[in-house]
Order: structure tokens, then sequence, then C-alpha cells
């Protein structure tokens, strides 16, 4: 018997192969899902008219105003402020004037730090001045603080106007066999406790006035070059009265650079990398202090999200969620090519069109039962900022949320033979999608580098920290199957990009592209999607998963 997926009309072709019994051939078909259109809307958005897309420029102005109007001639409604398709996110903009000056004295040297080759820095306080005076760094290993996994870096410590410096990534990232660290984390997969963000608010909550994290290419899952891309410009959201300041400084420092001052305190940097592999490192006091001296650009910017519904018939307070980003990052340093524009084009205005296909697909179809909602967030490269305003500021309420269905950054490579999760494991959705690939011919795997902790870097996260059960399907996990090439050409693919167009110039929208296995993956989303419009299931997070407590809380009003 076929799966009730087959019943789908996107999928009715597909599940014709794949139900011909062993050896059939994969059939690659989208369904509804356009590729024209999607090359044609990633065109408009990344082009040089839209100037990089940077939230609280120009380019803001023009992109809401495009994906409003889009929205608006497919006939969805708003559902963001006031009748409107925008959702109002105030935001801090700041940006670290250049001459600035940031150095580490021992004793009677001084080591200046070059910005950004040495140190990158930046702040996400609404300040006029950074400027820090002889703050002791201290090194906190990890800087995790995990009670359920009996593990604590900071044993007391004192940060107290202090500067907190970490390492990139989990405890276990590095552990070799049999090391008791082994798999206490993640292993190879990244936490949230790997992620940088963490570690910065982290730092806060302990008083720490700035707090830097050793720049290492395989922790971080990117080079130099993206961690200076922004230039010193950060966002923020506008704190409410009260809330936990952010440090001042926040940033990197190079591994070299790291390695000079352990040497300087006496200390080989390797050995006390294995000291913090264990449960028993305490934090070191490296006996040098750090100067900083950088005026500060600070502007208040009222950025935006896009929201559209379709209203559910009968059960219009349940949601399913579509979602990218539309937000990339503006204008920069002149390539050597003299480009400007960082366009991001497959970061994400492809998400983006893979949204909108999404919501004509189903304006073509009869009205679902619940509603989905349609979202263009801003800030993403800024920190999540547009989600996590949105989830905390919701339209629709989170313990009604069925579902939250992300694109972001798909390959334009042609068909490929299976489709990257990232975050493999975790809920019930995951089953879903493994039955809509299959009526493609196509298997899930999962990330292939899960150490860069994709699942915690893109904007579904904070609809995972609300309780609502996500799916984010991104090429960057790793190389995937593709037609023509296979996974070889699957994984160059993915290391080129990642390690020379990542939030850079050459992120731009080419007509040679092959969007067809990129328009797989939009129709594998639209299925779930259907499915779930027209059930009644409440998809759950799978036991283990560190989410499924939150959900647990609001279950009473599922009922």
């Amino acid at each position: 018997m076929k799966s009730a997926l087959c019943l789908l009309p996107l999928l009715a072709a597909g599940c014709a192969a794949a139900s011909t019994g062993g050896g059939a051939p994969a059939r690659f078909d989208s369904g509804p899902i356009d590729t024209g259109r999607l090359s044609e809307i990633t065109r408009v958005l990344a082009s040089d008219e839209f100037e990089g897309r940077g939230p609280g420029t120009p380019g803001e102005a023009k992109t809401i105003a495009y994906l409003s109007d889009q929205f608006r001639r497919l006939g969805l409604e708003p559902a963001g402020d006031n009748g409107t398709y925008v959702q109002r996110v105030p935001l801090i903009r700041t940006q670290l004037a250049k001459p600035g000056r940031a150095s580490i004295a021992r004793g009677g040297d001084r080591i200046p730090l070059r910005f950004p080759e040495d140190i990158y820095l930046s702040t996400v306080r609404e300040v006029d001045t950074a400027r820090i005076a002889g703050a002791p760094i201290v090194f906190v290993g990890y800087g995790v603080s995990a009670p359920e996994r009996q593990w604590d870096d900071f044993k007391g410590v004192d940060l107290k106007g202090k500067v907190a410096l970490f390492l990139v990534s989990d405890p276990d990232f590095e552990a070799a066999a049999g090391d008791p660290v082994a798999g206490r984390f993640g292993g190879r997969a990244m936490t949230y406790y790997g992620r940088w963000s963490y570690k910065f608010e982290e730092a806060a909550r302990r008083g720490a006035i700035a707090a830097l994290v050793v720049h290492e290419t395989e922790g971080a899952g990117y080079g130099w070059n993206t961690v200076q891309a922004p230039g010193g410009e950060n966002y923020n959201v506008v704190l409410k009265p009260g809330a936990q300041p952010p440090v001042l400084l926040q940033g990197w420092l190079q591994r070299p650079v790291t390695e000079d001052l352990f040497r300087r305190a006496g200390l080989h940097f390797e050995a006390v990398k294995r000291q913090a592999r264990t449960a028993a490192f305490r934090p070191i006091d490296l006996g040098s202090r750090f100067d900083a001296d950088f005026t500060v650009q600070t502007k208040r910017v009222d950025s935006h999200n896009v929201l559209a519904t379709i209203k559910g018939t009968t059960r219009p307070d349940e949601s399913i969620w579509f979602a990218g980003h539309w937000d990339a990052f503006g204008l920069g340093a002149p390539d050597p090519q003299g480009r400007r524009v960082r366009p991001g084009a497959l970061d994400d205005a492809l998400g983006l069109a893979g949204v909108l296909e999404i919501a004509r697909a189903f304006k073509a179809g009869p009205a679902p039962e619940r509603s989905l909602v349609f979202a263009a967030w801003t800030a993403e490269e800024r920190g999540l900022l547009g989600a996590e305003y949105h989830a905390a500021n919701p339209t629709f309420p989170m313990a009604k949320a069925v579902a939250n269905l992300t694109l972001d950054t798909l390959q334009p490579n042609g068909p490929a033979r299976d489709v990257v999760l990232i975050g493999k494991g975790q809920n019930d959705l995951e089953d879903m999608l493994a039955r809509a690939a299959g009526q493609q011919g196509r298997i899930v795997i999962g990330d292939a580098k899960p150490e860069r902790g994709l699942f915690y870097r893109a904007d579904h996260f904070a609809f995972a920290r609300k309780g609502v059960p996500v799916l984010l399907l991104m090429a960057l996990g790793g190389g995937v199957d593709l037609v023509n090439g296979g996974r070889e050409a699957g994984d160059r693919w993915v290391s080129d990009f990642t390690a020379n167009c990542y939030h850079q110039t050459c992120d731009a929208w080419s007509a040679d592209w092959d969007l067809r296995g990129a328009a797989q993956d939009v129709s594998l989303l639209y299925a779930i999607g259907r499915e779930l419009a027209f059930g009644t299931a409440w998809p759950a997070w799978k036991p283990d998963s560190e989410f499924a407590g939150i959900r647990k809380e609001s279950e009473a009003q599922r009922r």
C-alpha cells in the first residue's frame, strides 16, 4: 500500500516511480515548484539594486517592498503589524570606527594587535566609545556551564571587568577515542554550548567586559575571511530596561596570537587545550592585560520581518511556518574585481524564492485547514535577531505552532540522490521528510560536518528554543550525491563555496545554475506542509532532544 503522502498531487509522479520495485530509477520531479521562478526571484533579490540587503539600509527598504508585493500578488493575507506585511524589529547598528587600537600588555612588553588581521572585534552595546584599560585576560577553556552534563569550566572564578578567552566548539570536539570526555557533549557534532553566541552570552552573565574566541578554522567551520567579513559592524535588538547588558567588546583572536600569549605566560597552548578537555579544568589568569580604544558609530534602526499567511479554514490558530532570511551583508570593502555588494544569492535569496514558490503552490490548491505562515526574517546574519524577536513577540501562538520548515542556502548544481538534513535525529518531522524524499527516489542524510553547528546558526533555532518542532534544509551541511558528478562533486562545491564565497561578493546569481536539485528540496517542504495542513498530527521531539521538555510545558494548550 502506498504512503498517505502519495495521495498528494505534488508527488503523484514520484510515487509511481518509487512503487515499481527494486532497481527502479530515481525520479527527480519537483512538482509545482518552478525552477525558472526560483531563478528569477533570486536574480532580483541578489541584484546590485538591492545593495546586499543590509538591515536598516536603502537595500532593506527595496527588499521588504519587493517581498510584500510578491505576497500581495499571490493573494496572501498580511500577518505583520497593523494589517501590513511587515513586523517592526527595533535594532541598534554599531560600527567600530577606524582607526582604533587594541593591544595586550605583559610586564613591560606591549603587543599591538592589528584589527582585523590579528583580532576581530565588534560591539552590540549602544555606546559611543568602546574603551577597555588594563583588563586581566582569563582563559576559561570552552566556557561551558552544563550542570546536566556535570561540567563547569568556570569553577566560580570572578570575571567581573575581565576579558574571557574561550576555545571554539565543545570540550569533546577534539577528544580521542577512550578519552573520558568523548561523546559527553556531541563528539564532532556541536551542541549549543559550542556556539560563539552562547560563549558571549555566558561571559556577559558572569560580568566580563569582553569575550574573545580563539579562531581555529576546523572548529569554527569557516576561515578568518568569514570572521572579518562584517568589518566591525554588528547589530542587536534594542534591549528592554533591566535586560542583561552584553559584553562591551566581543570577537575572535587568531590562533598564532593566542599561542604567543600562552608562551609568554610560560604555557603551551596545545597542552592547556588538553587540560580544558577534562572536567577538572580550572580557569587560568594569563597574567596579561587587554587594552582597546574604539570610537563606535551607533544608530537605532527599524528593521522588519516580512510575514504573510493563508488562514486555516477550521483551525486557524494552529500554524505551519515556511521561512528563510532576507538579509545579507550589504556593502563591504572592494574585492579584487572592485565589487562591493555582497549579494547573498544562495544565502539566502534562493531560500526566499523557495518560500514564495511554496506559497504560490498552496494558493493554487484548496484552502488549508491549519494556517500557513510565510516568513522572511531580518538580521539572521547578525545573530538570528529577526526570528528571535518574532519568537518573543509572535503573531500566532507559539504553543500551537505545528512546525517550522526553513530553507537556507540551497545548492545550484542540479538533481541529487539525497537531501541533507541539518540536526538529524531531533523530531518526528524527519520521518515525514524521509517518506517524501523516498517518493522522489532519494534518501535523507545527516550533516556531514556536524562540528560546524549549523543547527544553531539558522532562524529555525529561534522556534526550537520555544519548543516548536523544526526542519532545516541547508546544502552547506555536506556534499550531496549529485546526479552529475556524485558526492565528490557535491563535496567540492561545498568546500569551494564555504572557503571563497560564503558571505562574500561572489555569492552571486548565475544564469548557469541548474536549480532542479533546489526545486526538489523546496518541494519536500511543500509536501510535508500539505500533510500537516490537512491533518491533525502534532509532530513531537524525540525524547532525548534538548527541546522536548520545552514543548511538553505547553502540551495542555494543544489538546
